[in-house]
Protein backbone atom coordinates (compact mmCIF):
# COMPACT_ATOMS: atom_id res chain seq x y z
CA UNK A 1 0.00 0.00 0.00
CA UNK A 2 1.10 3.46 -0.66
CA UNK A 3 1.38 5.80 2.01
CA UNK A 4 -0.72 8.96 1.57
CA UNK A 5 0.84 11.82 -0.04
CA UNK A 6 -0.73 14.87 -2.10
CA UNK A 7 -1.31 13.21 -5.22
CA UNK A 8 -2.70 10.43 -3.38
CA UNK A 9 -5.15 13.10 -1.57
CA UNK A 10 -5.70 14.81 -5.10
CA UNK A 11 -7.96 11.71 -6.32
CA UNK A 12 -9.95 12.41 -3.61
CA UNK A 13 -10.98 15.48 -4.11
CA UNK A 14 -14.56 16.26 -2.53
CA UNK A 15 -17.04 19.00 -3.65
CA UNK A 16 -16.32 20.48 -0.48
CA UNK A 17 -18.39 23.86 0.83
CA UNK A 18 -15.54 25.61 2.18
CA UNK A 19 -14.70 29.13 1.77
CA UNK A 20 -11.43 31.34 2.70
CA UNK A 21 -12.85 32.97 6.00
CA UNK A 22 -12.05 36.66 4.17
CA UNK A 23 -12.89 35.54 1.00
CA UNK A 24 -16.45 33.98 0.64
CA UNK A 25 -17.68 35.13 3.80
CA UNK A 26 -21.61 35.11 4.08
CA UNK A 27 -22.59 38.62 4.28
CA UNK A 28 -26.41 39.15 4.35
CA UNK A 29 -27.78 35.18 4.16
CA UNK A 30 -31.51 35.41 3.51
CA UNK A 31 -34.36 33.20 4.97
CA UNK A 32 -34.85 31.46 1.61
CA UNK A 33 -34.00 27.55 2.24
CA UNK A 34 -31.91 25.77 -0.14
CA UNK A 35 -30.53 22.33 -0.66
CA UNK A 36 -27.86 20.78 1.02
CA UNK A 37 -26.57 17.21 -0.41
CA UNK A 38 -23.89 15.66 1.52
CA UNK A 39 -20.74 14.41 -0.58
CA UNK A 40 -18.42 11.89 0.25
CA UNK A 41 -14.96 11.14 -1.11
CA UNK A 42 -13.62 8.07 -3.07
CA UNK A 43 -10.96 5.49 -2.36
CA UNK A 44 -7.96 6.95 -4.57
CA UNK A 45 -5.47 5.81 -7.27
CA UNK A 46 -2.45 6.09 -5.53
CA UNK A 47 -0.21 6.80 -8.65
CA UNK A 48 0.48 9.43 -11.25
CA UNK A 49 0.20 6.80 -13.96
CA UNK A 50 -3.05 5.84 -12.72
CA UNK A 51 -4.34 9.74 -12.71
CA UNK A 52 -3.27 9.62 -16.77
CA UNK A 53 -4.83 6.53 -17.41
CA UNK A 54 -7.92 7.31 -15.67
CA UNK A 55 -8.37 10.90 -17.42
CA UNK A 56 -7.74 9.81 -20.22
CA UNK A 57 -10.04 7.01 -20.66
CA UNK A 58 -12.87 9.65 -19.85
CA UNK A 59 -12.02 12.13 -22.05
CA UNK A 60 -12.17 9.34 -24.57
CA UNK A 61 -15.68 8.47 -23.45
CA UNK A 62 -16.27 12.48 -23.41
CA UNK A 63 -15.14 13.16 -26.75
CA UNK A 64 -16.99 9.80 -28.45
CA UNK A 65 -18.61 11.13 -31.45
CA UNK A 66 -21.18 8.52 -30.89
CA UNK A 67 -21.32 9.11 -27.06
CA UNK A 68 -22.10 13.13 -27.91
CA UNK A 69 -24.95 12.54 -30.37
CA UNK A 70 -27.29 10.92 -27.71
CA UNK A 71 -29.50 13.54 -26.48
CA UNK A 72 -28.54 11.87 -22.70
CA UNK A 73 -25.05 11.57 -21.95
CA UNK A 74 -24.85 9.12 -18.91
CA UNK A 75 -22.01 9.99 -16.86
CA UNK A 76 -20.55 6.62 -15.01
CA UNK A 77 -17.26 6.53 -17.01
CA UNK A 78 -14.27 5.78 -15.57
CA UNK A 79 -12.52 9.21 -13.66
CA UNK A 80 -16.02 10.34 -12.94
CA UNK A 81 -16.14 8.10 -9.72
CA UNK A 82 -13.61 10.71 -7.54
CA UNK A 83 -17.13 12.62 -6.41
CA UNK A 84 -20.19 10.64 -4.27
CA UNK A 85 -23.18 11.87 -3.28
CA UNK A 86 -25.70 10.29 -0.84
CA UNK A 87 -28.88 10.17 -1.47
CA UNK A 88 -32.52 8.95 0.07
CA UNK A 89 -34.83 7.53 -2.58
CA UNK A 90 -38.21 6.20 -2.57
CA UNK A 91 -40.70 6.10 0.43
CA UNK A 92 -39.66 4.85 3.17
CA UNK A 93 -36.07 6.71 2.09
CA UNK A 94 -33.10 4.49 0.68
CA UNK A 95 -30.04 5.79 1.27
CA UNK A 96 -28.09 5.09 -2.27
CA UNK A 97 -24.64 5.86 -3.29
CA UNK A 98 -24.24 7.70 -6.54
CA UNK A 99 -21.24 9.15 -8.65
CA UNK A 100 -21.71 13.14 -9.04
CA UNK A 101 -21.15 14.13 -12.62
CA UNK A 102 -21.18 17.67 -14.04
CA UNK A 103 -20.41 16.15 -17.71
CA UNK A 104 -23.77 13.98 -17.33
CA UNK A 105 -27.78 14.36 -17.80
CA UNK A 106 -28.77 11.39 -17.15
CA UNK A 107 -30.09 9.94 -13.35
CA UNK A 108 -29.62 6.24 -12.77
CA UNK A 109 -29.72 3.51 -10.40
CA UNK A 110 -29.06 -0.40 -9.83
CA UNK A 111 -32.22 -1.49 -9.45
CA UNK A 112 -33.60 -4.91 -7.80
CA UNK A 113 -37.27 -6.47 -8.11
CA UNK A 114 -36.95 -7.99 -4.55
CA UNK A 115 -39.62 -7.17 -1.98
CA UNK A 116 -38.88 -9.53 0.66
CA UNK A 117 -35.97 -11.14 2.12
CA UNK A 118 -34.09 -8.82 0.78
CA UNK A 119 -31.22 -7.94 3.11
CA UNK A 120 -28.14 -8.91 1.35
CA UNK A 121 -29.60 -6.80 -1.69
CA UNK A 122 -30.56 -4.08 -0.08
CA UNK A 123 -26.62 -2.74 -0.20
CA UNK A 124 -26.22 -3.06 -3.51
CA UNK A 125 -29.53 -1.66 -5.66
CA UNK A 126 -32.35 0.42 -5.02
CA UNK A 127 -35.90 -2.16 -4.18
CA UNK A 128 -38.29 -0.47 -6.02
CA UNK A 129 -40.96 -3.04 -4.96
CA UNK A 130 -40.40 -1.90 -1.36
CA UNK A 131 -41.43 1.73 -2.39
CA UNK A 132 -44.85 3.21 -2.08
CA UNK A 133 -43.71 6.37 -4.66
CA UNK A 134 -42.35 4.67 -7.28
CA UNK A 135 -43.88 4.59 -10.88
CA UNK A 136 -42.89 4.07 -14.36
CA UNK A 137 -42.68 6.98 -17.28
CA UNK A 138 -44.72 5.37 -20.54
CA UNK A 139 -44.26 5.85 -23.53
CA UNK A 140 -46.45 8.47 -24.09
CA UNK A 141 -44.77 10.90 -21.83
CA UNK A 142 -43.16 13.42 -23.72
CA UNK A 143 -39.90 12.79 -21.26
CA UNK A 144 -39.60 9.26 -22.59
CA UNK A 145 -38.02 10.87 -26.12
CA UNK A 146 -35.43 12.04 -23.45
CA UNK A 147 -34.06 8.88 -23.29
CA UNK A 148 -32.04 6.90 -25.68
CA UNK A 149 -34.64 3.73 -26.05
CA UNK A 150 -33.32 0.28 -26.87
CA UNK A 151 -33.53 -0.80 -30.22
CA UNK A 152 -35.91 -3.16 -30.21
CA UNK A 153 -37.95 -1.06 -27.47
CA UNK A 154 -41.92 -1.24 -27.86
CA UNK A 155 -41.66 2.71 -27.64
CA UNK A 156 -40.48 2.99 -31.20
CA UNK A 157 -43.25 1.24 -32.49
CA UNK A 158 -46.36 2.68 -30.12
CA UNK A 159 -47.26 4.92 -27.17
CA UNK A 160 -49.99 3.34 -25.71
CA UNK A 161 -50.91 4.82 -22.29
CA UNK A 162 -49.62 1.64 -20.38
CA UNK A 163 -46.66 0.84 -22.16
CA UNK A 164 -43.59 1.68 -19.98
CA UNK A 165 -40.85 3.89 -21.03
CA UNK A 166 -37.29 1.86 -21.91
CA UNK A 167 -33.87 3.76 -21.81
CA UNK A 168 -30.55 1.84 -22.81
CA UNK A 169 -27.33 3.31 -22.61
CA UNK A 170 -23.90 1.97 -24.38
CA UNK A 171 -20.51 2.73 -23.44
CA UNK A 172 -17.75 2.77 -26.17
CA UNK A 173 -15.96 -0.01 -24.26
CA UNK A 174 -19.57 -2.16 -24.52
CA UNK A 175 -20.32 -1.36 -20.80
CA UNK A 176 -24.57 -0.76 -20.69
CA UNK A 177 -26.96 -0.07 -18.23
CA UNK A 178 -30.52 0.12 -19.27
CA UNK A 179 -34.08 -0.75 -17.35
CA UNK A 180 -37.37 1.31 -16.74
CA UNK A 181 -37.22 5.20 -16.96
CA UNK A 182 -38.89 5.85 -13.68
CA UNK A 183 -40.57 8.57 -11.12
CA UNK A 184 -39.37 9.16 -7.71
CA UNK A 185 -39.65 10.79 -4.20
CA UNK A 186 -36.61 11.93 -2.73
CA UNK A 187 -36.00 13.06 0.57
CA UNK A 188 -33.45 15.88 1.32
CA UNK A 189 -31.96 18.08 3.73
CA UNK A 190 -32.46 21.94 3.35
CA UNK A 191 -30.55 24.74 4.67
CA UNK A 192 -32.36 25.04 7.78
CA UNK A 193 -31.65 21.47 8.76
CA UNK A 194 -35.51 20.72 7.75
CA UNK A 195 -36.27 17.89 4.94
CA UNK A 196 -37.84 18.37 1.64
CA UNK A 197 -39.91 15.33 -0.02
CA UNK A 198 -39.24 16.46 -3.76
CA UNK A 199 -42.01 14.31 -5.96
CA UNK A 200 -41.35 12.75 -9.47
CA UNK A 201 -37.85 13.09 -10.01
CA UNK A 202 -37.24 11.52 -13.17
CA UNK A 203 -34.53 8.75 -13.25
CA UNK A 204 -33.18 5.31 -15.10
CA UNK A 205 -34.22 2.42 -13.14
CA UNK A 206 -31.53 0.00 -14.26
CA UNK A 207 -32.21 -3.67 -13.79
CA UNK A 208 -29.17 -4.94 -16.77
CA UNK A 209 -25.98 -2.96 -15.87
CA UNK A 210 -22.74 -4.50 -16.99
CA UNK A 211 -19.17 -3.65 -17.89
CA UNK A 212 -16.25 -2.07 -17.02
CA UNK A 213 -17.44 1.68 -17.00
CA UNK A 214 -20.26 1.08 -14.53
CA UNK A 215 -18.94 -1.57 -12.26
CA UNK A 216 -15.18 -1.17 -12.53
CA UNK A 217 -12.56 0.65 -9.85
CA UNK A 218 -13.88 4.13 -10.43
CA UNK A 219 -17.54 3.10 -9.98
CA UNK A 220 -16.36 1.82 -6.40
CA UNK A 221 -19.49 0.70 -5.16
CA UNK A 222 -21.51 3.43 -6.03
CA UNK A 223 -25.12 2.47 -7.00
CA UNK A 224 -25.65 4.69 -9.74
CA UNK A 225 -24.82 8.38 -11.22
CA UNK A 226 -26.54 12.17 -10.47
CA UNK A 227 -26.29 13.35 -13.65
CA UNK A 228 -25.61 17.66 -12.86
CA UNK A 229 -25.53 18.54 -16.85
CA UNK A 230 -27.16 20.67 -18.45
CA UNK A 231 -29.90 18.43 -20.12
CA UNK A 232 -32.89 19.14 -18.89
CA UNK A 233 -33.34 15.20 -17.37
CA UNK A 234 -30.29 16.30 -15.57
CA UNK A 235 -30.15 16.06 -11.55
CA UNK A 236 -29.49 19.91 -11.31
CA UNK A 237 -32.20 20.77 -14.04
CA UNK A 238 -34.70 19.05 -12.57
CA UNK A 239 -34.44 20.78 -8.94
CA UNK A 240 -33.48 24.09 -10.07
CA UNK A 241 -36.25 24.67 -11.80
CA UNK A 242 -38.15 24.35 -7.89
CA UNK A 243 -34.90 26.11 -6.76
CA UNK A 244 -33.38 29.01 -8.93
CA UNK A 245 -31.73 26.88 -12.01
CA UNK A 246 -28.46 27.05 -10.35
CA UNK A 247 -25.38 24.93 -8.64
CA UNK A 248 -22.66 25.84 -6.52
CA UNK A 249 -19.15 24.29 -4.77
CA UNK A 250 -16.03 24.81 -4.39
CA UNK A 251 -13.15 22.17 -4.16
CA UNK A 252 -10.92 22.39 -1.15
CA UNK A 253 -7.39 22.32 -1.10
CA UNK A 254 -6.30 18.93 -1.34
CA UNK A 255 -3.17 19.14 1.01
CA UNK A 256 -5.49 20.71 3.81
CA UNK A 257 -5.98 17.19 6.50
CA UNK A 258 -8.53 16.21 7.75
CA UNK A 259 -11.55 17.60 5.18
CA UNK A 260 -14.38 19.65 6.74
CA UNK A 261 -17.88 18.29 6.08
CA UNK A 262 -18.80 18.41 2.10
CA UNK A 263 -22.38 19.69 0.32
CA UNK A 264 -23.01 20.22 -3.06
CA UNK A 265 -25.72 23.29 -2.97
CA UNK A 266 -29.08 23.64 -5.54
CA UNK A 267 -31.00 26.91 -4.36
CA UNK A 268 -32.35 30.34 -4.84
CA UNK A 269 -31.34 33.73 -2.88
CA UNK A 270 -28.91 31.59 -0.30
CA UNK A 271 -26.84 34.95 0.25
CA UNK A 272 -26.10 38.32 -1.35
CA UNK A 273 -23.60 38.12 -4.36
CA UNK A 274 -20.58 40.02 -3.72
CA UNK A 275 -19.19 42.35 -6.35
CA UNK A 276 -16.41 40.49 -6.83
CA UNK A 277 -18.10 37.79 -8.00
CA UNK A 278 -16.71 37.41 -11.50
CA UNK A 279 -19.25 36.10 -14.59
CA UNK A 280 -18.16 34.67 -17.97
CA UNK A 281 -21.07 33.45 -20.43
CA UNK A 282 -21.66 29.95 -20.92
CA UNK A 283 -21.09 28.93 -24.59
CA UNK A 284 -23.09 25.67 -26.43
CA UNK A 285 -22.95 22.86 -28.25
CA UNK A 286 -25.53 21.26 -30.49
CA UNK A 287 -23.71 18.28 -30.54
CA UNK A 288 -22.73 18.15 -26.76
CA UNK A 289 -25.56 19.98 -24.80
CA UNK A 290 -24.38 18.40 -21.80
CA UNK A 291 -21.71 20.25 -21.09
CA UNK A 292 -20.89 23.23 -18.95
CA UNK A 293 -18.93 25.63 -21.90
CA UNK A 294 -16.58 28.51 -21.56
CA UNK A 295 -14.75 30.55 -23.88
CA UNK A 296 -10.91 31.05 -23.46
CA UNK A 297 -9.55 34.74 -25.03
CA UNK A 298 -6.11 34.53 -23.84
CA UNK A 299 -3.36 32.60 -21.72
CA UNK A 300 -0.48 33.89 -19.83
CA UNK A 301 2.68 32.90 -17.95
CA UNK A 302 4.18 34.80 -15.58
CA UNK A 303 2.07 37.73 -17.57
CA UNK A 304 3.61 36.72 -20.75
CA UNK A 305 0.67 36.46 -23.00
CA UNK A 306 1.50 33.88 -25.11
CA UNK A 307 0.72 33.60 -29.22
CA UNK A 308 -2.05 31.14 -29.39
CA UNK A 309 -4.24 31.46 -32.26
CA UNK A 310 -8.47 32.21 -31.19
CA UNK A 311 -9.23 29.18 -33.75
CA UNK A 312 -7.68 26.96 -31.00
CA UNK A 313 -9.96 27.51 -28.38
CA UNK A 314 -13.40 28.25 -30.09
CA UNK A 315 -15.67 25.17 -31.32
CA UNK A 316 -15.62 24.78 -34.96
CA UNK A 317 -19.12 23.64 -36.87
CA UNK A 318 -18.58 20.11 -36.73
CA UNK A 319 -18.76 20.96 -33.15
CA UNK A 320 -15.25 20.34 -31.92
CA UNK A 321 -13.36 22.32 -29.95
CA UNK A 322 -13.91 24.45 -27.33
CA UNK A 323 -13.04 24.39 -23.51
CA UNK A 324 -14.99 22.54 -21.07
CA UNK A 325 -15.48 23.08 -17.42
CA UNK A 326 -15.39 19.14 -15.63
CA UNK A 327 -15.61 18.04 -12.08
CA UNK A 328 -15.00 14.43 -13.05
CA UNK A 329 -11.70 14.95 -14.56
CA UNK A 330 -8.87 15.33 -12.40
CA UNK A 331 -6.11 17.24 -14.25
CA UNK A 332 -6.34 19.92 -16.77
CA UNK A 333 -6.38 19.35 -20.78
CA UNK A 334 -5.33 21.68 -23.34
CA UNK A 335 -5.77 21.52 -27.46
CA UNK A 336 -2.42 20.48 -28.26
CA UNK A 337 -1.12 23.97 -30.39
CA UNK A 338 -2.13 25.99 -26.80
CA UNK A 339 -0.58 23.36 -24.71
CA UNK A 340 3.01 23.15 -26.62
CA UNK A 341 2.64 26.98 -25.65
CA UNK A 342 2.12 26.49 -22.19
CA UNK A 343 4.82 24.03 -21.93
CA UNK A 344 7.42 25.92 -23.77
CA UNK A 345 7.10 29.13 -21.40
CA UNK A 346 6.93 27.54 -18.05
CA UNK A 347 10.03 25.72 -19.46
CA UNK A 348 11.53 29.32 -20.19
CA UNK A 349 10.44 31.15 -16.79
CA UNK A 350 11.83 27.63 -14.82
CA UNK A 351 15.47 28.62 -16.28
CA UNK A 352 15.38 31.91 -14.41
CA UNK A 353 15.02 29.75 -11.04
CA UNK A 354 17.40 28.13 -8.94
CA UNK A 355 15.47 24.45 -9.81
CA UNK A 356 16.23 21.82 -11.94
CA UNK A 357 14.20 19.86 -14.19
CA UNK A 358 14.10 15.71 -13.55
CA UNK A 359 13.31 13.50 -15.91
CA UNK A 360 9.96 13.15 -16.20
CA UNK A 361 8.91 10.02 -18.86
CA UNK A 362 8.56 7.81 -16.10
CA UNK A 363 5.80 9.65 -14.22
CA UNK A 364 4.04 10.50 -17.30
CA UNK A 365 4.33 14.29 -17.79
CA UNK A 366 6.25 16.25 -19.43
CA UNK A 367 8.08 18.79 -16.97
CA UNK A 368 8.66 17.80 -13.76
CA UNK A 369 11.30 19.92 -11.10
CA UNK A 370 12.83 18.99 -8.14
CA UNK A 371 12.12 21.44 -5.67
CA UNK A 372 13.54 19.41 -2.44
CA UNK A 373 15.01 21.65 0.30
CA UNK A 374 12.89 24.90 -1.02
CA UNK A 375 9.94 25.29 1.60
CA UNK A 376 7.76 27.83 -1.13
CA UNK A 377 9.33 27.89 -4.17
CA UNK A 378 8.30 30.14 -6.90
CA UNK A 379 6.79 28.31 -9.45
CA UNK A 380 5.60 29.98 -12.98
CA UNK A 381 1.65 31.77 -12.64
CA UNK A 382 -0.58 30.77 -15.23
CA UNK A 383 -3.90 32.80 -15.38
CA UNK A 384 -7.01 32.51 -18.26
CA UNK A 385 -8.51 35.67 -19.49
CA UNK A 386 -12.05 34.25 -20.12
CA UNK A 387 -15.16 35.99 -22.12
CA UNK A 388 -16.60 38.62 -20.74
CA UNK A 389 -12.91 39.94 -19.38
CA UNK A 390 -12.69 37.36 -16.60
CA UNK A 391 -9.42 36.71 -15.19
CA UNK A 392 -9.11 32.88 -13.52
CA UNK A 393 -5.82 32.80 -12.35
CA UNK A 394 -5.11 29.96 -10.32
CA UNK A 395 -1.67 29.26 -7.80
CA UNK A 396 0.79 26.99 -9.14
CA UNK A 397 -0.67 24.50 -6.25
CA UNK A 398 -3.51 23.96 -9.12
CA UNK A 399 -1.25 22.95 -12.21
CA UNK A 400 1.99 21.15 -9.97
CA UNK A 401 1.06 17.82 -8.35
CA UNK A 402 3.29 15.97 -5.87
CA UNK A 403 4.35 13.28 -8.41
CA UNK A 404 6.94 11.88 -6.15
CA UNK A 405 9.26 12.97 -2.95
CA UNK A 406 10.58 16.57 -3.62
CA UNK A 407 9.36 16.27 -7.03
CA UNK A 408 6.70 18.69 -8.49
CA UNK A 409 5.17 17.78 -11.74
CA UNK A 410 3.58 20.17 -14.62
CA UNK A 411 -0.38 18.20 -14.03
CA UNK A 412 -1.52 19.83 -17.80
CA UNK A 413 -1.59 17.30 -20.45
CA UNK A 414 -1.97 18.05 -24.26
CA UNK A 415 -5.43 17.17 -26.18
CA UNK A 416 -4.54 15.55 -29.46
CA UNK A 417 -7.36 14.52 -31.73
CA UNK A 418 -8.59 17.35 -33.66
CA UNK A 419 -12.51 16.31 -32.99
CA UNK A 420 -12.04 17.14 -29.09
CA UNK A 421 -12.10 19.81 -26.67
CA UNK A 422 -9.90 21.36 -23.70
CA UNK A 423 -10.98 20.03 -20.07
CA UNK A 424 -10.65 22.29 -16.78
CA UNK A 425 -10.35 19.72 -14.34
CA UNK A 426 -11.36 19.76 -10.93
CA UNK A 427 -7.06 20.52 -9.57
CA UNK A 428 -7.41 23.37 -11.23
CA UNK A 429 -11.11 24.50 -10.28
CA UNK A 430 -9.25 24.23 -6.59
CA UNK A 431 -10.33 27.17 -3.92
CA UNK A 432 -12.64 28.87 -6.67
CA UNK A 433 -16.44 29.10 -5.67
CA UNK A 434 -18.00 28.24 -8.79
CA UNK A 435 -21.55 28.94 -9.94
CA UNK A 436 -23.52 27.30 -12.47
CA UNK A 437 -26.53 29.41 -13.56
CA UNK A 438 -28.21 27.68 -16.26
CA UNK A 439 -30.91 30.05 -16.60
CA UNK A 440 -28.24 32.88 -16.60
CA UNK A 441 -26.25 31.10 -19.24
CA UNK A 442 -23.05 31.68 -17.18
CA UNK A 443 -20.03 30.66 -15.19
CA UNK A 444 -19.83 32.04 -11.97
CA UNK A 445 -16.27 32.09 -10.21
CA UNK A 446 -14.87 33.93 -6.80
CA UNK A 447 -11.85 32.96 -4.85
CA UNK A 448 -7.92 33.70 -5.89
CA UNK A 449 -8.53 34.71 -9.37
CA UNK A 450 -6.78 38.27 -9.71
CA UNK A 451 -5.11 37.97 -6.19
CA UNK A 452 -1.59 36.93 -5.09
CA UNK A 453 -1.33 33.71 -3.76
CA UNK A 454 -0.15 34.80 -0.87
CA UNK A 455 -3.03 36.84 0.22
CA UNK A 456 -4.62 33.05 0.98
CA UNK A 457 -3.73 32.34 4.46
CA UNK A 458 -2.00 28.75 3.68
CA UNK A 459 -4.14 26.87 7.05
CA UNK A 460 -7.56 28.59 6.42
CA UNK A 461 -10.60 26.76 7.33
CA UNK A 462 -13.17 26.97 4.67
CA UNK A 463 -16.77 27.40 4.69
CA UNK A 464 -18.86 27.57 2.00
CA UNK A 465 -21.33 29.62 1.46
CA UNK A 466 -23.36 29.85 -2.04
CA UNK A 467 -24.06 32.59 -4.46
CA UNK A 468 -27.91 32.81 -5.99
CA UNK A 469 -29.87 35.09 -7.59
Amino acid sequence: MVSMSPLYALLVLPLLLFTFTDLCRSQNTTTTEYLKLPLLRNNPFASPTEVLSYDAYRLSVLHNSETIKSPVVSGASSGSGQYFVSLRFGTPPQTLLLVADTGSDLVWVKCSACKTNCSNTRATAFLARQSSTFSLHHCFDSSCRLVPNPPHSHCNRTRRVHTPCLYEYSYIDGSVTSGFFSKETTTLQTSSGREARLKNVAFGCGFRISGPSVTGASFNGAHGVMGLGRGPISFSSQLGRRFGNKFSYCLRDYTISPPPTSFLSIGNDVVRKTSKMSFTPLQTNPLNPSFYYIGIQTVSVNHEKLPIDPSVWSINELGNGGTVVDSGTTLTFLAEPAYLQVLEAVKRQVRRLPITAVPSQSLGFDLCLNVSGLLRPRLPKLSFKLVGNSLFSPPPRNYFIEAADGVKCLAIQPVKSETGFSVIGNLMQQGFLLEFDSEGSRLGSHGMAGRPTSAIPENSQFIFFFFFN
